[in-house]
């Protein structure tokens, strides 16, 4: 007697119906919240970072923070190695964060469109059989 295991996804499976609207609205909103928790926590870590090993006034420190994370790079001078190696490391760990945090923002939107070619494709190869 083998038991079938219920494989555990994020998303419906490609059998299920689509998602209905609000449920949608209420996955994006979710998804909106993760991003926007792991902008803020960087941000924050890189303003004490900035603050800390850069030796820049908070509001120096949260600027170059937020210029890393938007792509843009650091502003004024940075000195001291300490300094240097923090701005090195955190631009290369931005870079990722920017890039997760757009993919996180983007996924339910994506899962739905390629869920809809999904079901159209199966409604015309049924049309067809």
């Amino acid at each position: 007697m083998s038991r079938r295991r219920k494989s555990k996804t994020i998303y419906e499976p490609g059998s299920a119906p689509l998602l209905p609207w609000p449920a949608f609205v209420r996955r994006q909103l979710l998804h909106f919240a993760y991003g926007t928790a792991l902008i803020g926590l960087s941000l924050g870590v890189g303003t004490i970072g900035f603050h800390v090993f850069a030796g820049q006034a908070l509001i120096d420190a949260f600027l170059n923070a937020s210029m890393l994370l938007g792509g843009m790079g650091p502003v004024g001078d940075i000195k001291g190695f300490a300094g240097k190696t923090f701005a090195a490391l955190f631009a290369l760990y931005a870079g990722l964060i920017f890039l997760i945090s757009a993919a996180v923002l983007l996924a339910p939107s994506l899962h739905r469109l390629l869920h809809g070619l999904h079901m159209a494709d199966q409604s015309s190869a049924e049309d067809e059989s």
